[in-house]
């Protein structure tokens, strides 16, 4: 019997069951893709992650969702350096810290800032914007239950990738948000023929006064449709608000989550005028809400 430790963190919040959950499972070296992938499934989570020895960063670790790996992924991130540190395996040599992380997209850095050997925030710095395939409203809005009336204006329906490729569709209000109304089976058919991911709807209001925006985020089956919380799609969607002219403030307070009792915060700053943006920082807390083992048969039974 081959065991692997995990512990399960709840990332982009400071209270245990809010933000998103993510299970790290440590000492990863010997697994396959086709076992991480079923694990994952396994775990019903939209993502978790697998740590391993790295050559060239201090950790290596590989992010999987129901429906595959993921090249870049936010509260994973948060929540695996949070499980490091958590574990033992990290230690916070002083209240700011860089660590950097193998992710498949490549090495990326990674902040900590703690205080009396407390973490009070960890920080991702995501991959240079690019600015994809932009869409008809309509071919995408019906799929969501939506008409052109329900997007902001100078708001195109595009792909972003900070690392990860995610459609960026930027709405009205919140009463947009509320109202969507998914065709799945429409949805895995733009899906197939995409560039994209998954899909974060988003608008320029927010559930508590000190934040921004706020957004639902979906995507098509196997995986989880709606999840709690997204730092990679965060990153990208503040790459395309600065970009076409929507923040005020480069740095701002996004929320996620509030609506399936998982509220979840992160702080986000755009670096990089809107035309030549350089990277997005997402940061936010986290929690450990349980401590595992994971046991698998040291020969793979087919």
């Amino acid at each position: 019997m081959r065991t692997y430790p995990f512990i399960q963190v709840d990332a982009f919040t400071d209270q245990p069951l809010g933000g998103n959950p993510c299970a790290v499972f440590f000492d990863c070296e010997d697994m396959d893709d086709e076992t991480m992938l079923a694990v994952t499934r396994e775990m019903n989570l939209s993502e978790c992650a697998f740590l391993h020895h790295s050559a060239i960063s201090d950790f290596g670790v590989r992010y999987f969702t129901p429906m595959g790996e993921i090249p870049l992924a936010g509260h994973p991130t948060i929540a695996t350096v949070f499980a490091l540190i958590e574990s033992g395996r990290l230690n916070l040599k002083s209240e700011s810290m860089i660590i950097s992380l193998e992710l498949k997209v490549g090495p990326i850095p990674v902040e900590i800032k703690s205080r009396a050997a407390k973490v009070e925030r960890i920080t991702m710095t995501q991959k240079r914007p690019q600015f994809l395939r932009v869409y008809l409203p309509e071919e995408i809005l019906p799929v969501f239950g939506l008409t052109q009336q329900d997007l902001a204006p100078n708001s195109p329906i595009q792909t972003v990738s900070t690392g990860t490729p995610q459609l960026m569709i930027h709405v009205r209000d919140l009463d947009v948000l509320r109202k969507l109304n998914t065709n799945t089976s429409a949805y895995r058919q733009i899906h197939a023929s995409g560039d994209w991911f998954s899909t974060h709807i988003f608008c320029m209001q927010a559930i508590n006064p000190n934040a921004t925006t706020f957004a639902r985020h979906l995507s098509p089956p196997p995986d989880i449709f709606e999840d709690p919380f997204t730092g990679s799609a965060t990153g990208g969607m503040a790459a395309y608000l600065w970009h076409y002219g929507h923040l005020v403030n480069r740095s701002f307070t996004a929320e996620q989550g509030h609506w399936m009792q998982r509220p979840g915060q992160a702080y986000v700053e755009v670096i990089g005028p809107c035309d030549e943006i350089e990277t997005v920082k997402v940061g936010g807390m986290a929690v450990s809400v349980l401590n595992g083992t994971l046991k698998l048969p040291a020969v793979k039974v087919i």
